[in-house]
């Protein structure tokens, strides 16, 4: 038994404009399960499959409310397209960010609702992941998080420290999962959690025990009868199991 991270979740004001933003600054497409969300997705993409992690945007009534740990990390190729991406980003409405980051070599920006990101310079590491090189999750103690999510997800580690873990998907596809040991994890908090989904087959209900099996706890973020199951990883950060499709 296992699961597969298969999007990321952005709670937003207006779905429609966040959401082609992001499409817009990743190269990608839009659609729609229903009204008050739009889904991100590469082109010609077939939904899950770990050689992209989705967004999924959803209005809700105040998502300033909301605050998680999580942000993701964009991928470029070199110096100059580092510049040009950071300079057609702002075109499309982001805006330039300071977190107290200081002299260093990837910058910091805002989308149109807030959320904030990184554009990294090029690095190596990520040179086959796409448009997402990472998605990042502040916490207090990386080896715990990279131990729960390895074993909540068929990702394998591929890096660990005391200060920082990297988890990738066993196929060696796709963005990485990585977890940064801040000193204040709350100080970089905005609106993105993560939705993870059972293989066909697998029983959803068996999945969620499993997971509280390994430290995860129950959480109410006022979801009401809704087919997918939210809970708060062992730091709290709250993620959803979706229901298998």
């Amino acid at each position: 038994m296992a699961l597969r991270l298969v999007q990321v979740n952005f709670k937003a004001r207006d779905d429609s404009a966040l959401g082609r933003f992001w499409a817009d600054a990743l190269g990608w497409g839009v659609s729609s399960e229903g009204p008050g969300v739009t889904n991100v997705e590469p082109p010609d993409f077939t939904w899950p499959d770990p050689v992209a992690v989705c967004i999924d945007v959803v209005t809700v009534p105040d998502p300033e409310t909301v605050n998680y740990r999580t942000h993701l990390d964009l991928a470029t190729t070199s110096a100059a397209h580092q510049t040009e991406l950071v300079e057609r980003l702002k075109k499309l409405g982001a805006t330039p960010a300071d977190i107290g980051q200081g002299d260093v070599p990837w910058t910091v920006l805002a989308d149109p609702e807030g959320n904030l990101f990184c554009v990294l310079e090029p690095r190596e590491i990520y040179s086959d992941t796409g448009s997402i090189a990472t998605v990042v999750v502040n916490c207090a103690d990386p080896r715990a998080m990279a131990k729960f999510w390895s074993e909540a997800t068929d990702w394998t580690l591929d890096e660990v420290t005391d200060d920082h873990a990297r988890l990738r998907s066993a196929r060696g596809v796709g963005p990485y999962l990585e977890f940064l040991r801040t000193p204040d994890p709350d100080s970089f908090c905005g609106r993105v959690h993560l939705d993870v989904l059972p293989y066909p087959g697998d029983d959803q209900a068996a999945e969620v025990d499993r997971l509280r099996a390994l430290g995860a706890t129950d959480a109410d973020v006022g979801q009401g009868d809704v087919p997918w199951v939210c809970l708060a990883d062992p730091e709290g950060n709250e993620f959803c199991v979706l229901a298998p499709r």
